[in-house]
This record gives structure tokens, C-alpha cells and sequence, in this order.
């Protein structure tokens, strides 16, 4: 058997462990019973899966499909309304304030850019759609976050600071994610006031500035309120 039909094989019997898990989340041995493979085979590839976050772990230890693969849907398809309603939002945002523009979703433990819009010319802070970045740092992790509960936030949240989030309606970053980049996020809220997505713009600080709330704040606040009736979000 030559190599190039042997590596066919092993992407088509990860796929049958991945179509499994559509019935949700499965053991081993149930893994093993769905898709009638043999169970080292399905040991190794889902191991091998598992190291690549394209499967993971629910609490019970079942496998179940991995951070990679949501990655891989929401940017294929997203919330479809909500990303189609965020492109233009997006593109204006970006327009008016001359940074990129991003949307995020959360994810249980991260967040996910399903949505972006970049500045026209000049050095770009560019986030590709389908990027999972941490919870714990950002403007647009502390907007996800702004109305969670104090005992469920990562340990380097500030309580205080999500409260002056929910106060003003945004959130600020200044080389918190990465050095040198700066930004500012806003909730999209649904029609029960519970938060959906986070809208946001980034770039350099040499070009946001230390204080990048001052200039962008209410644009991004205003993004926020016209994606939520884009959308269909908004109460009333």
C-alpha cells in the first residue's frame, strides 16, 4: 500500500471518529462501537486528535469534539444571523475609526473571532476569523465577561474592573494580550440583557493611544447597540 493512500485511511478514519461524536460525547469504548474500528486505532487517532484540540474532554472523561473544530465551524458558518448582520457593522466601524474590527464569541473557557473587518491601509492588528484566544486578557474577554458571576471568572479577571464594564458599556486593553496592542470592546447584548458576542476594534497603541476608551469608546458602543437590531437582538 503506498503512503498517500495509507494517509487517506487515517483522515478517513478520523473523520468517522468525529462524525461519531455528532451523537455527542462517547467513551472509548463507545467510540470503538460507533464507528466499528479497532480500538487502538481508535485509541491512537483519538489520543493523537485529542493533542491537536481537535477533540476534547467533558467532565465525565468522554471525548467529544475540541476547541479546533468549533474554531473550524464558527468560522465557516458562525451564528449565521449574527455574522452576516456584523459584516457591515464591522466594515462601518472600522471605517469610522480607522482600526480593525472584530467580533467574538465565547466558548466555555475562551473566545473565538467569528467576524473581523480590517483598517484600510497602514499597519494592521489583524485577528483572523476562527482565532481562539484566552479569556484572561483583552477588552473583548472582558466584555464576554462583564456579566458573569464573580466565583466563575478566570483568576486574572478583575471583579472590579467587569463592574466599571457593565457601568460605562465598554472595555479597554493596553498590552494586556500582546505587547504593543491596544483595544476596545462593547457587549452585544440579546433582548434578556445576556451577553452574545463582543464587538471591538485593536491596533498599535503608537496609534490608540494609553487611553483608547477616550476615542473609541462610544463608537464601539454604538456598534454594539446597531449589530443587537441588525440582528434582531434587541428587546422591544
Amino acid at each position: 500500500m503506498s503512503d498517500s493512500v495509507r494517509r487517506v485511511g487515517v483522515l478517513d478514519k478520523s473523520v468517522a471518529i468525529l462524525d461519531a461524536l455528532v451523537a455527542g460525547p462517547a467513551s472509548l469504548a463507545e467510540l470503538v462501537e460507533r464507528t466499528g474500528l479497532a480500538r487502538p486505532t481508535v485509541h491512537r487517532l483519538a489520543v493523537a486528535l485529542e493533542a491537536h484540540d481537535v477533540l476534547g474532554r467533558d467532565a465525565q472523561g468522554r471525548f467529544r469534539a475540541g476547541r479546533r473544530v468549533l474554531a473550524w465551524g464558527r468560522a465557516a458558518m458562525g451564528d449565521a444571523s449574527l455574522v452576516d448582520a456584523a459584516a457591515p457593522v464591522l466594515a462601518a466601524l472600522a471605517e469610522t475609526t480607522g482600526e480593525s474590527a472584530q467580533l467574538y464569541v465565547r466558548d466555555g473557557d475562551v473566545r473565538v473571532c467569528v467576524a473581523s473587518a480590517d483598517r484600510r491601509t497602514g499597519l494592521r492588528d489583524t485577528v483572523p476569523v476562527g482565532a481562539v484566544l484566552a479569556l484572561d486578557a483583552g477588552s473583548g474577554a472582558k466584555a464576554l465577561l462583564a456579566w458573569t458571576a464573580p466565583a466563575d471568572l478566570p483568576d486574572r479577571v478583575d471583579p472590579a474592573e467587569l463592574a466599571t464594564v457593565r457601568r460605562r458599556g465598554w472595555a479597554v486593553s493596553v498590552a494586556e494580550r500582546e505587547p504593543g496592542v491596544a483595544s476596545v470592546s462593547a457587549p452585544v447584548l440579546d433582548g434578556a440583557g445576556r451577553v452574545v458576542a463582543a464587538i471591538g476594534v485593536s491596533g498599535p497603541i503608537d496609534r490608540l493611544g494609553r487611553a483608547p476608551g477616550r476615542r473609541f469608546g462610544a463608537a464601539v458602543v454604538a456598534a454594539a447597540r446597531g449589530l443587537e437590531r441588525s440582528a434582531g437582538l434587541a428587546g422591544g
